[in-house]
C-alpha cells in the first residue's frame, strides 16, 4: 500500500526529514565542508590569540587605553583598504587570495610567538604586528564573506552563513577557555604557536577546493577600479535594505560592540580574576553566540528590518545592564545573553545583505559591510578604551549601550521607504530569491 503511493510518499518523507536536515544543508557541498571544518579549527586558534594578546598587552602596559589602541591598529587598515579590496575580490579568484592571506596571517602569529618566547617582546612589537595583521584582514574578510556563495550557491546561502556564524561562535566558546588553560600551562607564547599551527588545515583545504578558481566578474578593464568601486557604492546607496543594514552595522558596530576591549579590563579591574577567569568570561559570550548561531541555522527566520533593529536594541539594553554587575556568576550569564543578541544582529545583517546582492557585486558590497563593521573598530576601540581609562569600565558599558539604543531609534526613523530607493535588489535580480538556483554539489 505504501509502495502504491509512489512519488507522493517520497515527497512526504522528504518533508518530514527537512526540519532535521535543514540546519546542516550547506554541509552537503564538498568544498563547503572542507572550508567549514578547517575554518572552525583555525578560528579556535584565532580566539586563543585574541585572549592571549589582550592579556599580553595588559601585562606590558597595564592600560585600558593602550589595549584599545592595539585593537584600533589591528582594524585601522580595514577602514582604508576594504573598499578597494572588494574590487580585487570581484576580479581575482577568491581561492587564490585566501591562500595568500591565510599564509601571511600564519607567519605573523609565529612571529609574535617567537618574540614572546624569547622575552624580547615590547608593546611596539605587538602594535606593528597588529597593524600588519589588519592589512591582511582588510583583504581576507570581504573575500571570505563573498566566497561563501561560490561554495554553496544561493539555494543554501542562508544556511551557509548561519553555519559559518556557528563555527565562529563555537570557536569563541572553545578558544578563550582553552587559551586560559594554555596560558597557565604553556604560557602566552604557546598560545600564539598553537594559533599559527591552526592555519595549516585551512590552507590545505583551500589548495584542494575546486570552487573560487575563477573570478565572478568578466571582461573588466584594467583601469576601471574607480568605476567598479562607484558601481558598488551606488548599489548600496540605492537599495533600501542594503543601506539600512549598512547604517545599523556602522553605528552599532562602532559604539556597542567593543567587548574585546572592555571584558579584559572588566575581568582585571572589577571582578579581579586572572587570565583563566577572563577566558571563561569570553567563553560565556561564546555560549550565547553559539546558541544564537545554531538557532538561526536550524530555525532561522528570513532576515527583516524588525529583527535587525530588535536584536540591536536588545544588545544595547544588555550592555547597559553590565554597569551594576559585580558578581562573577551574574557576569557569566549576562555576557552569554549579550553574545546571543550580538550574533542575532550580525548574522541577520550579513544574511540580509548577501540575499539582496547579485553575484557580480558581492565582493564590493561585502567590502562595504567589512568597512563599517570591522573598519570602524579603531574608532570604537579608542572610544571605549578612553572612557574606561578616564571614568571606568562601567561608564564605558553604559555609554556604549546607550549609543546602541540611540542607533536603533535612528534606524527606525530613516527606514521609511522613499520613491528614489528600491525596497530590495530582487526587483532587478530575481535570482536573489532563495531556492531558485542550486549550484552543483557533491553528494
Amino acid at each position: 500500500m505504501v509502495a502504491g503511493r509512489g512519488a507522493s510518499s517520497i515527497m512526504e518523507f522528504q518533508r518530514r526529514r527537512v526540519p532535521l536536515l535543514r540546519g546542516l544543508s550547506a554541509l552537503r557541498y564538498r568544498d563547503f565542508r572542507l572550508f567549514w571544518i578547517t575554518q572552525l579549527v583555525s578560528l579556535v586558534g584565532t580566539w586563543m590569540q585574541i585572549v592571549a594578546q589582550n592579556w599580553l598587552v595588559l601585562e606590558l602596559s597595564d592600560s585600558a587605553f593602550v589595549l584599545g589602541l592595539v585593537s584600533a591598529l589591528q582594524f585601522l587598515p580595514t577602514l582604508f583598504f576594504s573598499l578597494p579590496a572588494g574590487v580585487v575580490a570581484d576580479r581575482v579568484p577568491k581561492r587564490r587570495i585566501l591562500i595568500g592571506t591565510q599564509s601571511t596571517a600564519m607567519l605573523l602569529a609565529f612571529a609574535l610567538a617567537f618574540l614572546t618566547q624569547t622575552g624580547i617582546v615590547q608593546i611596539g612589537h605587538v602594535m606593528v604586528l597588529a597593524l600588519l595583521l589588519g592589512l591582511v584582514n582588510s583583504l581576507d574578510m570581504p573575500t571570505r564573506q563573498a566566497f561563501v556563495v561560490e561554495l554553496v550557491g544561493r539555494t543554501d546561502l542562508r544556511n551557509a552563513i548561519a553555519l559559518n556564524s556557528a563555527a565562529f561562535n563555537s570557536a569563541r566558546l572553545i578558544g578563550p577557555a582553552v587559551a586560559g588553560l594554555a596560558i597557565a600551562w604553556v604560557g602566552l607564547a604557546g598560545a600564539f604557536y598553537i594559533n599559527g599551527a591552526s592555519f595549516l588545515g585551512v590552507i590545505g583545504a583551500l589548495v584542494v577546493i575546486r570552487a573560487g578558481r575563477r573570478p565572478i566578474s568578466r571582461g573588466v578593464r584594467a583601469g576601471s577600479v574607480l568605476e567598479d568601486l562607484r558601481e558598488g557604492l551606488t548599489y548600496v546607496t540605492h537599495t533600501e535594505v542594503v543601506w539600512l543594514v549598512v547604517l545599523m552595522v556602522a553605528l552599532v558596530g562602532t559604539f556597542a560592540m567593543n567587548l574585546n576591549v572592555l571584558i579584559p579590563v572588566y575581568a582585571q579591574g572589577v571582578l579581579q580574576v586572572g587570565a583563566q577567569g577572563y577566558g571563561f568570561l569570553t567563553a560565556a559570550m561564546g555560549v550565547g553566540s553559539m546558541a544564537a548561531a545554531f538557532l538561526l541555522a536550524f530555525r532561522g527566520p528570513r532576515p527583516g528590518r524588525a529583527l535587525v533593529l530588535g536584536s540591536a536594541g536588545a544588545l544595547g539594553i544588555l550592555q547597559m545592564a553590565m554597569v551594576a554587575v559585580r558578581q562573577y556568576g551574574i557576569a557569566i550569564v549576562l555576557l552569554a545573553a549579550i553574545g546571543f543578541a550580538m550574533v542575532l544582529f550580525t548574522t541577520l545583517s550579513n544574511t540580509a545583505l548577501q540575499m539582496a546582492t547579485p553575484d557580480h557585486l558581492r565582493g564590493r558590497v561585502m567590502s562595504v559591510y567589512t568597512t563599517v563593521f570591522s573598519g570602524t573598530t579603531p574608532i570604537g576601540s579608542l572610544f571605549a578604551g578612553g572612557i574606561a581609562e578616564r571614568w571606568g569600565v562601567g561608564v564605558s558599558f553604559l555609554v556604549g549601550g546607550a549609543v546602541g539604543l540611540a542607533s536603533v531609534a535612528i534606524g527606525i526613523l530613516l527606514s521609511r521607504p522613499s520613491p528614489g530607493r528600491r525596497g530590495s535588489a530582487q526587483h532587478h535580480h530575481p535570482d536573489a530569491q532563495d531556492g531558485h538556483h542550486r549550484a552543483h554539489h557533491d553528494p
